[in-house]
């Protein structure tokens, strides 16, 4: 059983959201693991992915480092490797500045991992012709 509550600040313009995932027998966890396969696979062919995209992606990583027993620390150091801003479209990093994942596997306690600035963003200027 997986449990995920999800919750994601951005710029200050833009208002936060919260998200559940509960996939609760071993077909929903199949799906949910296949998901991030098939992600993974578009992120190869060098395509863009959208915010739901990333936050499966970063949600399928969180949960698989959790399975490894791996410390909070260490996976929020890692996440941060995850994205790179070109691969993921425009608006993503700035929606995604912050990511609190409240994790719950297998009936054990609860695990709170935050992620600050997951994707860095790109030091850009637009300029007008």
């Amino acid at each position: 059983m997986i449990y995920i509550k999800i919750t994601v600040k951005g710029e200050p313009d833009t208002s936060p959201f919260t998200k559940i995932h509960q996939y609760s027998t071993k077909t929903d966890e199949e799906i949910f693991i296949n998901s991030a396969i098939m992600i993974k696979d578009r992120l190869n062919r060098n395509l863009k992915i959208n915010i739901n995209e990333a936050i499966t992606i970063y949600s399928e990583f969180i949960v698989s480092e959790l399975r490894k027993g791996r410390p909070i620390e260490q996976i929020q150091k890692n996440a941060a490797c995850i994205l790179r801003p070109e691969q993921v479209m425009i608006g993503v990093p700035e929606t995604l500045r912050t990511i609190s994942f409240e994790v719950t596997l297998d009936d054990e306690s609860m695990n709170l991992i935050v992620l600050n600035t997951p994707i860095q963003i790109s030091d850009y200027i637009l300029k007008s012709t």
